[in-house]
């Protein structure tokens, strides 16, 4: 006979006679069934796996009281955490119940089911994480300036404290570093020593690498006539420099507005959100030039149908030259009032004498040309002509008062009225003297009397005379004196 060893048994035993095997006692419920064992199991290696200490797990909060926050983290009991380390940093709980949270466990007792955890600690493990992982793909991260120190900033990058150098503040040399403190800024991990709790970041990268993909977006739209956003960077005195994002173009002081432009500030400032038009672009010197009035209406263009010779119109008086006054008709549209036309007496020395900056004129329109943007004004012309009434006033005989205005080889000038001079002729000078120069005889802003011999008011021409207001001698020797 052979002896059958039975798989189930601790030893061997006989077979009974007939050679069939003993039958197998059913289970009972004392003994759990082979699944729910294998459950156990597995539950009991999963809690063990979950809870090694110096790992980050998951658990529920269940409750928040004044001291504590409990979590739920598989354990036989709820573990008790200090309610400090939940706080966001302001003084309030930033958890509450059925919340998930992150843990550390630090120490965990597998006889007695407990555990010492720490959520801080879990923050700033993630926080670690995140940091490393930054650098590791150059990616950026939030961070909040805290405070100023030698050399740069110290900041914060979700719970770690990282030191940003002062020459990786910004592309350009950043002077005013207290205003940064308490913004949060967007920066590059640049350095990680977790072993010396050491972060050094960059703002300067971040920076440097936003201008790129704003100036790759902005190449794709960079056209001649094409109309962008910009913001008015810096002022000079011959324009204004405005930011496209990622590249600066120049808006000359003369693009600014159709009319006249004293400084640039006068008209844009610092901050201010332009739209502008590109005039030209030069890809090889990276220049840009910009305007604002070419987005609006050329208001030349409507000259023509709006001013007409003979019209009077009103206007402001904006520049003055030795040869005119430059007035405004309206913004962008001027016309020039020439020395000559200024007043129906004598040519002044300078438009000085007769209108200042500022004055409000009224002028009569002489000449409008469009082509060359010129406009031809007068000033005298709105104004009474004295050689029009001039008859009404004098007549040949009239003995007239007047100054000596200018002396010339051939007579003197003198100004009877205001517009009005009349000449009065070497020859006219003296009955007995034989003059060769008026100087002879007067002086320039001498008042004399002298008597109207001819009036041609069409050629305003008057002949005047000094000699005939007194008797000429020779008539009242002739009279006298017989031949003989």
């Amino acid at each position: 006979m052979f002896l059958e060893e039975n798989p189930g048994s601790s030893g061997a035993e006989t077979a009974p006679q007939g050679g069939k095997p003993a039958p197998t006692e059913p289970p009972t419920d004392a003994t759990p069934p082979d699944a729910e064992i294998g459950e156990l199991l597995a539950g009991m290696e999963k809690l063990s796996e979950g809870l090694t200490p110096g790992t980050v797990v998951r658990g529920q909060v269940l409750k928040v009281t004044d001291s504590d926050v409990l979590v739920d983290v598989g354990l036989k009991s709820e573990a008790a955490i200090p309610r400090s380390e939940f706080d966001s940093g302001n003084g309030e709980l930033c958890v509450k119940p059925g919340d998930t949270v992150e843990i550390w466990v630090e120490d965990y007792d597998e006889v007695e089911g407990t555990a010492t955890l720490s959520h801080r600690k879990a923050a700033r493990s993630r926080a670690w994480d995140r940091v490393e992982q930054a650098l590791r793909d150059q990616a950026n991260v939030t961070a909040r300036v805290v405070g100023r120190t030698k050399g740069g900033l110290t900041v914060d990058v979700g719970g770690i404290r990282a030191f940003l150098p002062g020459s990786q503040v910004d592309v350009r040399p950043f002077r005013d570093l207290d205003s940064l403190v308490g913004q949060e800024i967007s920066c590059k991990v640049i350095k990680v020593n977790k072993a010396r709790n050491n972060v050094v970041v960059s703002r300067k990268q971040a920076v440097e690498e936003e201008l790129q993909e704003r100036k790759a977006k902005l190449l794709e739209r960079l056209t001649e006539g094409a109309v962008l956003e910009g913001r008015v960077k810096n002022l000079t005195e011959y324009g204004a420099f405005v930011d496209l994002g990622g590249m600066d173009g120049l808006l000359h002081v003369t693009d600014m507005t159709w009319g006249r432009v004293g400084h640039p500030s006068d008209v844009v400032q610092v901050g201010q959100e332009l739209r502008v038009k590109v005039l030209k672009y030069d890809p090889e010197r990276g220049r840009v030039s910009l305007g604002l009035k070419q987005l609006t209406p050329d208001p030349w263009e409507r000259v023509s149908s709006t001013y007409h010779v003979g019209d009077r119109v009103n206007g402001r008086v904006v520049s003055l030259t030795d040869y005119g006054a430059f007035v405004e008709l309206e913004p962008g549209v001027e016309g020039l009032i020439h020395v000559s036309e200024m007043t129906w007496s004598k040519r002044p020395k300078h438009p000085s004498k007769i209108v200042n900056v500022g004055d409000r004129v009224e002028v009569a329109i002489l000449e409008v040309n469009p082509a060359q943007r010129r406009i031809s004004l007068s000033l005298k012309q709105t104004l009474a002509d004295p050689w029009a009434t001039l008859p009404e006033r004098l007549q040949v005989g009239t003995k007239v008062q007047g100054r000596v205005r200018n002396l010339t080889d051939f007579g003197a000038f003198i100004e009877i009225e205001d517009g009005i001079d009349g000449l009065v002729h070497i020859s006219d000078l003296s009955w007995t003297k034989t003059i060769k120069h008026p100087s002879e005889v007067l002086k320039k802003g001498q008042k004399v009397e002298a008597l109207v011999l001819s009036l041609d008011a069409a050629n305003r021409r008057i002949s005047l005379g000094l000699k005939q207001l007194q008797p000429d001698v020779r008539e009242g020797f002739f009279s006298q004196v017989q031949v003989g």
